[in-house]
């Protein structure tokens, strides 16, 4: 979100809020970046703002009320007010629980991987229309392909993203490996320790897939290959693919002109290092 409307963001959520018969009387930015997250106070709500194209939130809403009923390890809609979107001078507003961080903050693999097989558990009970991951990589890709969106891109680099993004894409669907709802982007970022045990937040990437795709989030860079030891039934060399595609994948939105991640360039150049050599590691030729 462009800095000049976090103010205007801030004061819708607060409205928001308040109409609903919240008490708000000061917020918190805890993060800006495509949306922002808010923590409004003394009504100690969280709340999520994006501009009002921001579409997914409504999926995301969705979403998260059927996982609810499933008890899957996910953060809640805040149970005060109903749980819908709600739309306001230019934004969407959506209000949930927030969760004071409980230590020890560091998750240790096993129960990473736990809290992720029982995620992917309830997910298999949902019947829900959601993007494919194959999207998510024709949109790399697409990025990859103009100039115009990334100007910066090395062309070194650019050509090893569109071979890379290509030719994994193909490789992973090709393997024909079941396929299930999926978080979409499980790192360690969109995972909280409360007291009612780990939650997953931020469930607008939710897409379909191998369950190796959202593992491959998870192993980088925090557990480089920690956490498939503790997941039952992991294919190893699918893994692999997966773990350099998400390397590509979130390489390339870093390069994005509008990308407003902080150091994202920085992060971009440290990214295609440790995909290259990913790709020598696991013997992985995308140039064909």
């Amino acid at each position: 979100m462009q800095t000049s409307r976090v103010r205007l963001a801030v004061g819708a959520a607060m409205s928001s809020a308040s109409a609903l018969g919240l008490r708000v009387e000061d917020a918190v930015v805890l993060h800006a970046s495509n949306r922002l997250a808010v923590r409004l106070l003394p009504c100690n709500v969280l709340a999520r703002v994006a501009d009002a194209a921001h579409q997914v939130a409504y999926f995301e809403v969705e979403l998260a009320k059927r996982l609810a009923e499933t008890e899957s390890p996910v953060g809640t809609l805040e149970p005060r007010v109903e749980p819908r979107v709600y739309v306001r001078d230019g934004f969407v507003v959506t209000l949930w629980t927030y969760y004071e961080p409980v230590p020890p903050l560091a998750v240790a693999p096993a129960e990473y991987a736990r809290a992720l097989e029982q995620l992917h558990t309830g997910m298999r009970h949902l019947d829900i229309a959601t993007p494919h991951f194959t999207d998510r990589v024709a949109e790399a890709q697409s990025l990859v392909a103009s100039r115009d969106r990334t100007p910066e891109l090395p062309d070194a680099d650019r050509e090893l993203l569109s071979n890379t993004l290509r030719s994994l894409r193909r490789a992973i669907e090709n393997r024909g490996a079941p396929e299930q709802l999926l978080h979409g982007e499980p790192h360690p970022g969109n995972l909280l320790r409360t007291k009612n045990g780990l939650l997953f937040i931020d469930l607008e990437t939710c897409c379909r897939g191998p369950v190796e795709f959202d593992i491959a989030h998870v192993e980088l860079p925090r557990f480089p290959d920690e956490v498939s030891k503790h997941y039952p039934g992991v294919d190893q060399q699918l893994l692999r693919e997966c773990h350099v595609l998400v390397l590509a994948m979130i390489t390339t939105w870093r390069w994005d002109r509008d990308d407003e991640l902080p150091n994202g360039r920085r992060l971009a150049l440290d990214w295609v290092g440790e995909m290259r050599s990913a790709l020598e590691r696991y013997g992985l030729d995308v140039a064909r």
